[in-house]
């Protein structure tokens, strides 16, 4: 455990200098406060706290940014060590090959935890600080940090197994922006044409809600738009999960899934790779 703490403090203070990192954490954080404040004042006959309103318009943002900060993370995790002639010297110290993988994993976690702690913490501050807070949003707020910090864990994974497979850093970089577009884009424009272009209705609630659920993205929004009523009644999103029996743990379930299979795949290659 002392090695790999050790090496998930140098990935912080690494990740931490990079610019552009510092640029993604800041924009992070003011488009949170500025869906704050958007949503400090919801019209209607919705009947949410601010802060529930707020936690159904960062989910929005969570999706498309938490996401590409993750890859952008992790992209070079492995092939820039292999690239620079670091990962050779690395490993002659008595360090094992998981607890490499797992040291940049963790280190790159709490990069994105200072990030979606902060960030968002800053606009539930905001709301609390002008009363639109009650225990309802506080308890949205709480399972939208802890999913969104499953759904980081989730692209760390998937920019790490990249960085694993790839042959070079462009290359990583490429397919890094690519699986992001593929997951994040075109998958749900993909299901909203099979959506329209299925007049019969041959595909029925729960095969739909299954190929939401197997997209980490939208299980992500699966859970956090349809956990709580207040959030719910904000968002106007239809509880596809429940209607089709499907229950909110399954949401959960598929991101802890997105993040461990494969990190286990990289672990598998990394050990038989030859340095």
């Amino acid at each position: 455990m002392k090695t790999i703490a050790i090496l998930a403090g140098k990935e912080l203070r690494d990740g931490l200098r990079n610019r552009w990192v510092a640029a993604s954490v800041l924009l992070l954080t003011a488009l949170a406060l500025s869906l704050a404040f958007l949503g400090a004042a919801p019209g209607g006959d919705v009947k949410a706290s601010m802060l529930s309103v707020t936690v159904a318009s960062v989910t929005s943002l969570s999706v498309y940014l938490v996401p590409l900060i993750a890859l952008m993370l992790s992209y070079d995790t492995l092939i820039g060590e292999f690239e620079r002639g670091t990962m050779l010297l690395l490993l002659t110290y008595p360090v094992a090959r998981w607890q490499v993988i797992l040291g940049k994993f963790a280190g790159h976690m709490g990069i994105l935890t200072l990030a979606i702690v902060g960030g968002y913490g800053s606009a539930a501050a905001v709301v609390a600080l002008f009363g639109g807070s009650d225990a309802a949003g506080w308890q949205a707020f709480g399972a939208m940090i802890a999913s969104s910090l499953l759904l980081a864990a989730a692209f760390v994974a998937l920019g790490t197994l990249i960085s694993c497979l790839a042959g070079e850093r462009a290359m990583a970089a490429g397919l890094a922006i690519a699986l992001w577009l593929v997951i994040v884009v075109v998958y749900d424009l993909l299901l909203l044409g099979v959506l329209l272009a299925d007049a019969q209705q041959i595909i029925g609630e729960g095969a739909f809600a299954l190929l939401l659920l197997v997209n980490p993205t939208d299980a992500f929004r699966l859970f956090n738009l349809t956990a709580f009523e207040e959030v719910r009644l904000a968002s106007g999103f239809v509880d596809i999960g429940d209607k089709a029996g499907i229950g909110l743990g399954a949401s959960l379930a598929v991101l802890a899934m997105w993040s461990l299979l494969p990190l286990a795949t990289v672990g598998f290659l990394f050990q038989r790779r030859e340095l």
